[in-house]
């Protein structure tokens, strides 16, 4: 049945992995049902009620996690992208000036693009036309960028306007706990303790406690309605040019952050084959994109692969189980809400600090000696790091290697594809 179900193999995985791994998993993304209601709450003067985004925000997750697991049988999560819920708050209806409902119809349309773009296999044929160091310098990049996110969530990273980000205090707070739990992590993995991260994520929790950083805000908590969010869309604004700009900006950083992530998270797992092509890519994207749908039905923003699912990966997690695990911890967590948001983030980001180190490892694919290779893989690991944009990395990194290909000449290391994508990518940010 398991193997039915989640192409699991018992003669190649265990039961307990698969499940540890994708509590790892959720552990680590589990900062989603604190901070997706957050940001919408400056929608609250719209109507839109922050207490239903939690329960939107849980029931996107578990549908689309469960097509992942049932349908690709990857083991991936999945949950309202960070990046993607500003841009629908800040940049769509608080600058722009449009209504929740304008937004969340653009989400719609999005996911249906994305449905007949997997089914089509346009998606999966962008994926493969990508070439090898791209691929590795992506998975090198997406492990930068998460290592920033745990800095910079624990405090030992923060900003500054004369050098944009310098070190935090870290004799205290938030900072501490991060570095103990970073050293506690360290030690776990160098005597190889199995589910080092998961135990490294308590134990840091833990420790919190006498030092005032996790409150315990209770234990059980009935989930708030979600209707007034559910299927509410304007359809008298879809065929305007404002809605066409916002769904275009949507479909490029959900198609590039969901494409980054399979690439980073599967090549940091050593599942990539050796011809550069991801196994199964073509079933992955095609949740990834059912679950966009889904998340805007049910009144939430764009639903996508997270990176953080490296963490359930590097503990071992390989098949759709570990998926359904994170799934099943989403759904409970709509009942334990006050429990699973005890977990202070400085608890979690060592295991994104470790990961991001996991996942840098890949460096040593990619050929910096040559300017044609290097210089495109540099921009695209610096800019995913620096600009905290999966999307942007992988844009500006697929120009400037067709660029540069092009002028060394190098014909058998670009392709029609490639070219147009980097022509596509060019106009994108000239107009957009």
């Amino acid at each position: 049945m398991l193997k039915k179900l989640f192409g699991f193999d018992a003669t190649k995985h265990s039961v307990k992995t698969e499940m540890m791994a994708g509590l790892t998993s959720f552990l680590t993304m589990a900062y989603i049902l604190a901070v997706n209601p957050s940001i919408f709450s400056a929608l609250a003067s719209q109507g839109m009620d922050t207490n239903a985004v939690f329960t939107a925000t849980v029931i996107a997750s578990v549908i689309g996690t469960l097509v992942m697991a049932i349908y690709a049988k990857m083991p991936f999560g999945l949950a309202p992208g960070m990046g993607l819920n500003a841009f629908f708050v800040y940049t769509v209806c608080l600058t722009m000036g449009y209504t929740w409902q304008f937004a969340l119809t653009a989400i719609l349309l999005e996911g249906i693009i994305f449905i007949i773009m997997s089914v089509t296999k346009i998606r999966e044929m962008i994926v493969n036309a990508i070439p090898t160091p791209l691929k590795a310098s992506i998975s090198v990049g997406i492990g930068l960028f998460i290592a920033s996110l745990g800095l910079k969530n624990s405090g030992i990273i923060v900003g500054n306007e004369a050098t944009l980000i310098t070190l935090g205090t870290v004799k205290s707070g938030t900072a501490l706990l991060c570095i103990i739990g970073i050293l506690l992590t360290a030690a776990l993995l160098i005597y190889k303790v199995k589910g080092a991260l998961l135990i490294g994520i308590l134990a840091t929790t833990i420790i919190g406690i006498p030092m005032g950083l996790t409150e315990l805000q209770g234990i059980v908590g009935m989930p708030p309605d979600v209707s007034p969010l559910c299927m509410q869309f304007e359809w008298h604004n879809i065929f305007t040019l404002d809605m066409l700009l916002v769904v275009l900006t949507f479909l490029f950083i959900d198609m590039f952050d969901t494409i980054g992530t399979l690439i980073g998270v599967m090549g940091s797992a050593n599942l990539i084959d050796k011809d550069g092509k991801i196994p199964g890519v073509d079933r992955a994207l095609l949740a990834d994109a059912i679950a966009t749908t889904a998340g805007a039905c049910v009144g939430t923003s764009t639903t996508t692969t997270y990176v953080e699912s490296a963490s359930g990966v590097s503990e071992g997690g390989r098949t759709g189980l570990t998926a359904a695990s994170i799934a099943l911890c989403f759904l409970i967590s709509l009942f334990f809400s006050p429990l699973f948001l005890s977990i202070p983030s400085a608890a979690t980001a060592p295991a994104l600090i470790v990961v991001g180190l996991m996942m840098f490892m890949r460096v040593v694919h990619i050929d910096f000696n040559s300017y044609d290779e290097g210089l495109p893989c540099f921009i695209t690991l610096f800019a995913m790091a620096m600009s905290s944009s999966i999307s942007d990395g992988i844009l500006l990194g697929i120009i400037s290697w067709v660029v540069l290909n092009a002028i060394a000449r190098k014909w058998e290391n670009l392709n029609w594809t490639l070219g147009i994508l980097a022509v596509t990518f060019a106009i994108r940010y000239i107009l957009l």
